[in-house]
């Protein structure tokens, strides 16, 4: 199949500024979604603090306000990302916004402030509608990117827009210790018993707003590129490739890039190439056994590497609010304002010397590298990690000695960059290569929803398989406990050692049109480029 002129033309497009344009635009969702999926910790401290205070929580109700959201990303992933191929990329991308910028919103306007089941209720409830949102973000904004980007720096362009979710979490701990340090400062003197039906707490009546503050200053990144969201036009991939129209294609990309096409594409020559990509658009559904036999093995490496990483991910981020605390004060002892500091500080630090680092290694050699080598060096530097921290934890954690608190966040802060410089960035960033045009959003959907039921796997498991029977003795969970869970989440670091050298292709220099039916042909012989063939390594 002869590509198209203008998408020939787009894969060797020189860096312009619409491209950096649309890593801002699409970036600052991922910016929200960052910053609304991890201020959950510190605002969780909060509220055990205001309406649990003579109580424990519970692993319950711990573990479904962690999770909560992390469904609605899944469930938002796979109908987002299904409505992107079927109605448009950008039709649906506004509306994602909308949703997580009102969500935000209500997340702050929860319900009810006497009644902790009743708050809880509410807060989950528009958590989960914010995770729909997310959820939309995640392959709207990696297809989008991958769609105008050219072939030589494609994958530097989506790494620099998913690198937006470390600031996301640096700017939700800022934001978090500003707040806390503020209402502390305003109501010093002001702390006394606070009573309510059900409820008898020392945390000021205050405290119940800056909670909410939080989650709603959230909604503010987004909202301000709303606009600029809703002015992007259609991919040039999507109108040309499924809608079937290269004229149209030809005239979006001229109105915001500089493109050269020589000769123009006249109208009869848009015409006569038009009917060529309709055999491709029609030929097979997805999951048809065409499908399956082409790009099967590409959704399963996928699928599986983002389930991995995210068990990985998102229970080593859980863990810092759990095993690392620098105050001179025992964590039982701090006020509400104090716990939750604490808890952002540490995700600040590493945030700012761990996550945001290995975002930006990514951009950089992601494209000289490769994805599939930068791939396996994550999970396998991350389970060596792991193992390292693991197998002494009981030494590192003995009596929980301040000591050895110092010296183990270095060597716990080498997860956070090897799998932000490993798989974090680049289970995102292969989805948005693999797969033809009419499936792409949805099959990159597909990856991200399996990666968040990682997610809730890893954190609901880990906070029942390590929690105390009487949770009020000791705030810290049980070290051998946590010694076996960096043991198995070391186990799941090799298996994702495992699945990207046998199943995961190589993308790094491939142009998207390869992934078109007739690209990938039977009759494909040893002289063809590797990368129109099924292989495990390029």
């Amino acid at each position: 199949m002869p590509p198209l002129r203008v998408l020939s033309a787009l894969d060797a497009a020189r860096i312009q500024w619409y491209h950096f344009k649309a890593i801002i635009v699409a970036g600052m969702g991922l910016f929200t979604d960052a910053y609304d999926l991890f201020c959950i910790a510190p605002v969780l401290k909060m509220i055990s603090k205001i309406y649990y205070d003579k109580v424990s929580m519970g692993t319950a109700v711990l573990s479904t306000s962690y999770a909560i959201a992390l469904l609605g990303t899944a469930l938002g992933q796979l109908i987002f990302g299904y409505l992107g191929d079927r109605v448009g990329r950008t039709r649906v991308y506004g509306l994602c916004l909308l949703i997580m910028v009102l969500s935000s919103f209500g997340c702050g306007f929860s319900v009810c402030t006497t009644r902790r089941s009743c708050v809880m209720a509410s807060l989950g409830f528009f958590r989960f509608v914010l995770g729909l949102g997310i959820g939309g973000d995640y392959p709207l904004s990696a297809t989008i990117m991958s769609e105008f980007a050219n072939k030589k720096t494609r994958g530097a362009f989506i790494a620099a827009v998913f690198s937006m979710q470390g600031l996301g979490i640096l700017m939700s701990s800022a934001v978090t210790m500003a707040v806390c340090k503020a209402f502390k400062n305003a109501g010093e003197g002001s702390l006394e018993i606070t009573r309510a039906p059900g409820i008898e707490t020392l945390a000021p009546a205050e405290a119940d707003i800056a909670w909410r503050l939080i989650l709603m200053i959230g909604a503010l990144p987004a909202a301000l590129t709303f606009y600029w969201r809703m002015l992007m036009p259609e991919t040039a991939r999507y109108t040309a490739l499924v809608e079937n129209n290269a004229t149209q294609a030809t005239k979006d990309m001229q109105r915001v890039m500089s493109v050269t096409m020589t000769p123009p594409i006249p109208e009869e020559d848009s015409s006569s190439e038009t009917p060529q990509q309709q055999p491709s658009s029609s030929s097979y559904k997805l999951f048809s056994r065409r499908f399956l036999s082409l790009h099967g093995r590409d959704l399963f490496a996928a699928s599986a590497n983002w389930f991995l990483v995210d068990v990985v991910f998102y229970t080593s981020n859980l863990l810092l609010a759990q095993i690392f605390n620098f105050s001179n004060k025992h964590p039982n002892s701090t006020n509400v304002y104090d716990s939750a500091f604490e808890v952002a500080k540490v995700a600040a630090i590493v945030a700012a010397c761990s996550t945001i680092p290995g975002y930006w290694f990514t951009v950089y050699f992601i494209d000289r590298v490769g994805r599939v080598k930068i791939q396996i060096m994550g999970f396998f530097i991350m389970a060596l990690v792991y193992l390292a921290a693991g197998i002494p934890y009981s030494w590192y954690r003995s009596k929980h000695e301040k000591s050895n608190d110092k010296g183990f966040m270095v060597l716990y802060g080498l997860i956070f960059f090897f799998s932000n410089f490993g798989p974090n960035t680049t289970t995102f960033i292969i989805p948005a290569e693999l797969f033809p045009t009419r499936f792409r959003s949805t099959c990159h959907g597909i990856s991200g929803a399996a990666g968040k039921l990682g997610a809730i796997v890893g954190i609901v498991g880990f906070l029942w398989a390590t929690k105390h029977k009487h949770y009020e003795e000791d705030v810290f969970p049980d070290v051998k406990r946590v010694r076996i869970a960096f043991l198995i989440l070391g186990g799941v670091c090799i298996a994702g050692v495992l699945v990207t050298y046998f199943f995961t292709r190589e993308t790094m220099g491939r142009s998207l049109e390869d992934n078109e039916e007739d690209e990938i042909s039977p009759t494909s012989t040893a002289g063809t480029s590797s990368v129109n063939v099924l292989l495990p390594r390029q």
